[in-house]
């Protein structure tokens, strides 16, 4: 291990689901956090106390040049992003300009600055689909824009370590789930909007027959590995896939969160779209890096911990997204989208 607990971190997307566990994880490591988020997609009050907030925009050139050469930080964590893959597709210009722009953005700084290692939160978007199970040798033909997004600044990654000589770990994680998760958005995040419909007495809507298949991954389960990488030069300039090991379908993620909610499970069929149909990962080389840290939580506990949290925190509604670019093939219950 390199560095010590007093290192000064920056991390992108603090209000968020993501963000705010590795923010927790870092301050437990006793580094120096500093936080920043927009709150276009996440909550103030997911922020822990501890983390010295900014509220800015990861692709305002002005604020991330005049926070990095002020704090002069020795890692960012960027896990700002807009991850809603299947809204990607009518969202182009607003998914690149946050999640590739943004990302760019970041990286000049970090290089300008001579940030240590720059850790990026990808994403298994990036393998596009037939490719299972995933794993990091095959080559990325993402298929949709989000994934696209995520690809470009994994490249541009390694093209500065190139030119540069910047460090970066790549993680690609997928379908996390857990505490402070935004179970307000209906298009990203099927476990949270699962649990906020059953929560206010709704059937659980699933696109297609509910037979396509994901590995849900528990967030307690990502966010330590994630913290505690750039304290790893093993892991540098290396790409890593991170979650859980065993796909199921959304129709038995359905029973499950029925299950944890004591209620019959109830779901309403909508009209299929265009998604990837499996997607899973294997995580043998994430393992042999972070073997001390890879203790999987079991789906049923994992379904059961953000449950309990729900049940807390109470339902929300759903958010309207209002900046819809392109409404052709648009989800017919995506239709009050506004263009």
């Amino acid at each position: 291990m390199v560095g010590t607990n007093a290192s000064k971190v920056l991390i992108t997307g603090v209000a968020g689901f993501i963000g705010r566990h590795v923010a927790d994880s870092c301050l437990r490591m006793g580094m120096d956090v500093v936080g920043l988020d927009d709150l276009s997609g996440g909550f103030l009050g997911n922020v822990p106390e501890g983390v010295r907030f900014v509220r800015g925009d990861v692709s305002d050139d002005s604020l991330v040049r005049s926070l990095t050469e002020t704090e002069r930080f020795d890692f960012i964590y960027h896990i700002a992003a807009y991850a809603a893959e299947g809204l990607s597709h009518f969202i182009r210009r607003f998914n690149y300009m946050n999640n590739l722009v943004g990302s760019v953005t970041l990286i000049n700084a970090a290089i300008r600055t001579k940030v240590r290692c720059f850790v990026f939160t990808s994403s298994i978007a990036v393998y596009g689909k037939n490719q299972l199970p995933m794993h990091e040798e095959q080559i990325p033909t993402p298929e949709d824009p989000y994934g696209i997004s995520k690809y470009a600044a994994e490249l541009d990654l390694k093209s500065a370590h190139e030119m540069f000589g910047m460090n970066y770990i790549i993680f690609r994680p997928h379908n996390v789930y857990g505490e402070y998760q935004n179970i307000a958005d209906r298009y990203r995040n099927v476990v949270g909007i699962f649990m906020n419909q059953v929560l206010q007495g709704k059937p659980m809507t699933i696109f297609g027959d509910g037979l396509q298949s994901r590995a849900f991954s528990y967030i307690g389960d990502v966010a330590p590995v994630i913290a505690r990488s750039p304290l790893n030069p093993s892991a540098y300039n290396e790409a890593f896939n991170i979650g859980a090991d065993s796909p199921c379908t959304v129709l038995e993620l359905a029973r499950e969160v029925a299950d944890a909610f004591g209620v019959a499970p109830q779901v309403v069929h909508l009209e299929s779209r265009n998604e990837v149909i499996h997607a899973y990962a294997t995580h043998e080389k994430l393992g042999s890096i972070f073997h001390d840290l890879t203790r999987p939580t079991s789906f049923r506990d994992g379904i059961r911990i953000m449950a309990d949290w729900v049940k807390r925190a109470g339902s929300r509604e759903p958010v309207v997204f209002d900046n819809v670019e392109v409404t052709d093939n648009l989800p017919p219950s995506w239709a009050g989208t506004r263009p």
